[in-house]
């Protein structure tokens, strides 16, 4: 009994130790969950506030952004502007001495055709053709605000102001009609003598190119000619024309060869119509190495071999037409040689 009551106290004991422990252990657990979870809550303070002061950060740049693009907006405009009221200011004057000038010299007068008024149109011409599409557009943009004045106070006048008002519009349609007008005449003459000094150049450039002995047409292309060589070791200037160059590559040698083996054809078949007609005469002698019915038989034991018959004589050869035509004659001519 007292050993099983031994046992019994020790496995309580151990029992107790066990709870003791796991109680620790989970009080151990609790505090570090606590201190992991304050610190995780600082954190995500620390970012919140981060995030408020990078927004606020942000709003402050973009204000700043925004107040600098408007600063730099209201200096063009200023720019502008300005720029703007100096052209106004010049265009103003110009008109100014444009009027003085039409009221000084007649239209026709001004723009006769003299040396002094051609280089002054084509300087002009060239001046206006400088300019973009943008400073024209902006350019009459002003002329126009400069001449047609905005009518204002019309309903305060008498019908006397009324009819003066329409008197000087009309007036001043009939001025821009006129300047319009001269403006045209002057314009076609720019044109022409822009037109007279382009044949002037080109004239020129033939001139030069045929002392140079180019082709005439070769200055006046947009890139200057092309120097051709007969061959790229061989710095010589190629003056053949194309169809002499194409013809190289025609098949030339055999036609020449053909013409060549024609002409000596020719020349052959000429001497041979115009020799000599000479008639083989005809064999009425011995023949040599023939024996004969009354000599004598050789002396020589040995036999003689026999000798090979002699070939045949040639076949004689027909005489054509005009052979025997010319026999003819020429028996006719010694007939009559004899008679006389």
């Amino acid at each position: 009994m007292a050993g099983a009551e031994f046992l019994k106290n020790r496995t309580q004991r151990k029992a107790t130790e066990v709870d003791e422990q796991l109680v620790e252990f989970i009080n151990e657990w609790r505090e570090q969950k606590k201190k992991e979870d304050d610190k995780l809550i600082q954190l995500k303070q620390k970012q919140t506030k981060r995030r408020i002061l990078r927004a606020e950060e942000e709003k402050r740049l973009e204000e700043q952004k925004k107040e600098e693009e408007d600063r730099k907006l209201k200096a063009e405009q200023a720019k502008k502007l300005k720029e703007q009221d100096d052209k106004k200011k010049a265009l103003e004057e110009l008109e100014k001495k444009r009027h003085g000038a039409h009221a000084k010299k007649d239209a026709n007068k001004k723009f006769a055709g003299k040396a002094g008024d051609k280089l002054s149109n084509v300087m002009a011409a060239k001046a206006e053709m400088g300019k973009s599409k943008e400073q024209l557009a902006e350019e009459k943009k002003i002329a126009l605000s400069i001449r047609v004045k905005p009518l204002s106070g019309l309903e305060t006048m008498d019908e006397e102001k009324l009819k003066a008002k329409a008197q000087e519009i009309w007036n001043l349609i009939v001025k821009q009609e006129s300047d319009k007008y001269d403006l045209e005449v002057r314009m076609k003459r720019q044109e022409y003598d822009l037109k007279e000094l382009k044949e002037r150049q080109k004239q020129q450039l033939r001139a030069r190119a045929l002392k140079k002995g180019l082709d005439p047409e070769a200055l006046l292309g947009k890139h200057p000619p092309k120097i051709q060589t007969a061959s790229k070791f061989e710095r010589r200037t190629d003056r053949r024309t194309y169809d002499d160059k194409k013809k190289l590559f025609e098949g030339g040698w055999e036609l020449l060869c053909k013409e060549e083996f024609e002409k000596m054809w020719q020349e052959k078949y000429g001497e041979f119509k115009n020799r000599t007609i000479v008639r083989l005469p005809k064999w009425f002698g011995e023949r040599i190495g023939k024996k004969q019915e009354g000599d004598p038989d050789t002396d020589d034991e040995e036999e003689e071999e026999p000798e090979p018959p002699p070939p045949p004589p040639p076949a004689p050869e027909p005489e054509s037409e005009s052979e025997e035509e010319e026999e003819e004659e020429e028996e006719e001519e010694a007939e009559e040689e004899a008679e006389a």
